[in-house]
């Protein structure tokens, strides 16, 4: 019986069950959606994914994310096998995590993208990074300097680099720095 499956379906199943957040419905949805942006894309990878621009448009479309620094890293966190280009699996599974992920699964997702360099730490250096490019808007009298001098004291251990549970307790204590270092998920609505 499993032989005469129409093609898809099995694809639509795998991804409905590893993209727990979604239905099979939406899944469907989200498979179509994706074969329109690598149809859009005319790229080189011929309907294995779209790239970074693709991507960067969708996500600026959509939700109205216009960080590039921040589009970048997010690229980065969906492409999972560091091939350049997004494949039908982890469009599905990343869009999972972005819209409606635990808050577990999104301190894991928020930390892998200000995680520049990818050790498993956020360094002062990644920090301010990150936050030059998210505080456009400083205070007259506060020096950029001060808005990291006061994220470093999430660091609890005191090692001069957030580790993933330094993290985690920051953002378990205070909701708000989920995106300390930019607006990397998208409005609630």
């Amino acid at each position: 019986a499993a032989m005469s499956r129409k093609p898809g379906t099995f694809l639509v199943d795998s991804l409905t069950r590893s993209a727990k957040h979604f239905n099979k419905s939406e899944v469907e949805c989200l498979i179509k959606l994706f074969d329109t942006l690598v149809a859009r894309s005319r790229s080189h990878f011929a309907g294995a994914g779209f790239d970074r621009i693709v991507f960067r448009d969708a996500l600026h479309s959509a939700f109205g994310m216009t960080d590039d620094v921040v589009l970048d890293r997010v690229f980065s966190t969906f492409d999972t096998h560091n091939k350049g280009r997004i494949s039908v699996v982890e469009w599905v599974e990343g869009l999972a995590v972005l819209l409606r992920g635990t808050l577990e699964e999104k301190m894991k997702y928020c930390f892998k993208v200000y995680d520049l360099n990818g050790d498993g730490y956020i360094s002062r250096e990644e920090m301010f990074q990150m936050l030059k490019n998210s505080l456009l808007i400083q205070p007259a009298d506060e020096e950029p300097d001060e808005g990291i001098k006061d994220l470093v004291e999430i660091d609890h251990d005191h090692d001069g680099k957030l580790s993933f549970e330094d993290f985690e307790k920051a953002v378990r204590d205070e909701s708000l720095l989920l995106e300390a270092f930019g607006p990397c998920l998208p409005d609630i609505k």
